[in-house]
């Protein structure tokens, strides 16, 4: 992906800008305040874990089932119903806190119907942006790019200090000001330019449809790889993540707020990433950008895994930070890039569910890896898990063979209009991976 467009972004893109921005806003500050009101409620470590696992469930239950739906709906409107289902929905918990009867239950019901309306919502947000920038390679990083920096700072940085702050005013604060920033959100998005609604695929389930959907993915080399890269790094990153906090108290004498700041170090190189992604791509070819980024998250929790002191470990969450904060803005921009219009929601949904499914494996590892031997085993073997990653789809996601995926799709565009030949090819490939599959 070596396009030098310089093609403004449409008008358009910065109210989906700040929509995003606002409502990530709000998630940071639920993400901090959810598990604080859980906490005023019981100290039950399973209960807590409830609650904090009932937000992944929907991808893990609905994920392709989701993306298909997606594929059937205007993607707009998608959006902002999501949105201003989740505001209503915040209403009912921020009442109960108010009333005193607020519940565990009641918590994870609420953290289960948020993580649906996010399914939707970013499955959506995915599949509309290359309908409303079109699908221009340079164009898509950029917008990514700025995406990913202003999630990353919204709920990054300064949702989680909000929302604790928020809670000292009362429990059902935070929950309020969530559901006013997915209201905004909802009326920003309902006010975007429509996109064109996808081809209707007559005679066909929604099982089916979802089938098909999760099939190309299978069935494509370049896409197989940039799934397999954010499965595989979940794994890893849950190793790591699992048993960051003691091996940060116990190997590198860091306490409470000495481990935020290793914390803030990662969001920090984040920000950075996500920045000069662009830039990678442009210098170094998207596959071999991809590659490199994947090689240095690998690197730097083997720095991490090997730190003899605090500065050390900041340093190496840092750059492994920027390493993810750059894949996370060149692997979606080339998925937009190159997925047929009406493939891209199960497309979208079925890499975000394959990264979900892996993480709870990598949190299992990381304990037994710990328990059974050292507390530093766990970074080694994630390390190890990333660079053996690295290696194995680096053919996989070369810039052979990006460009090839993006001649193809060029190609597909000028032929596709409407239900042309790149639609009919593309769909007759999804139906025939179904088919293999039954």
């Amino acid at each position: 992906m070596t396009s030098d467009v310089k093609e403004m972004l449409p008008s358009g893109f910065g109210r989906l800008w700040t929509a995003q921005t606002v409502s990530s806003l709000g998630d940071g500050v639920t993400h901090a305040a959810l598990p604080l009101l859980a906490l005023t409620l019981t100290r039950n470590p399973m209960a807590l874990a409830v609650v904090a696992a009932a937000g992944t469930l929907p991808w893990l239950l609905f994920g392709v089932l989701g993306g298909a739906l997606v594929d059937r709906w205007d993607r707009r409107r998608t959006m902002w119903v999501a949105d201003a289902a989740r505001a209503v929905l915040l209403v009912l918990p921020a009442v109960a806190a108010a009333l005193d009867v607020l519940s565990i239950p009641l918590l994870a019901a609420v953290a289960f119907l948020l993580g649906l309306g996010g399914l939707f919502f970013d499955t959506a947000a995915t599949a509309y942006l290359p309908d409303l920038l079109g699908r221009t390679p340079a164009l898509l990083e950029r917008a990514n790019s700025r995406l990913r920096g202003a999630q990353t700072a919204a709920s990054g940085f300064a949702g989680p200090p909000l929302g604790s702050a928020l809670l000292a005013l009362g429990r059902a604060v935070p929950l309020l000001a969530d559901a006013v920033s997915f209201a905004l959100s909802a009326l920003l998005v309902r006010s975007l330019p429509a996109a064109p609604r996808p081809l209707p695929e007559a005679r066909e389930s929604l099982l089916r449809q979802a089938r098909a959907g999760a099939s190309y993915v299978f069935r494509d080399r370049l896409l197989l790889g940039l799934a397999l890269r954010p499965a595989v790094g979940n794994v890893a990153f849950l190793a790591v993540e699992t048993v960051l906090a003691l091996f940060a108290h116990d190997r590198l004498g860091i306490h409470t707020f000495g481990f935020g700041l290793l914390l803030t170090a990662e969001a920090a190189g984040g920000l950075l990433g996500a920045g000069i992604a662009s830039f990678l791509g442009r210098r170094l070819g998207t596959g071999t950008a991809l590659t490199c980024t994947a090689a240095v998250e690998g690197l730097a929790v083997l720095g991490l895994a090997a730190a003899p002191n605090p500065y050390v470990a900041g340093l190496a969450l840092a750059v492994c930070g920027a390493g993810m904060g750059a894949t996370m803005v060149l692997a979606p921009s080339l998925r937009q890039a190159i997925v047929p219009a009406h493939l891209m929601g199960r497309v979208a949904s079925t890499s975000r569910m394959l990264a979900m499914c892996a993480a709870p494996f990598g949190a299992f590892l990381g304990g037994w890896l710990a328990t059974t031997y050292d507390i530093r085993t766990p970074l080694y073997a994630a390390a190890g898990l990333l660079l053996t990653m690295t290696a194995v789809t680096a053919t996989m996601t070369s810039n052979r063979r990006v460009e090839a995926a993006l001649r193809g799709a060029a190609s597909d565009a000028s032929d596709a209009s409407v239900g042309g030949p790149g639609h009919r090819e593309s769909e007759d490939l999804a139906r025939e991976a179904a088919r293999g599959l039954s």
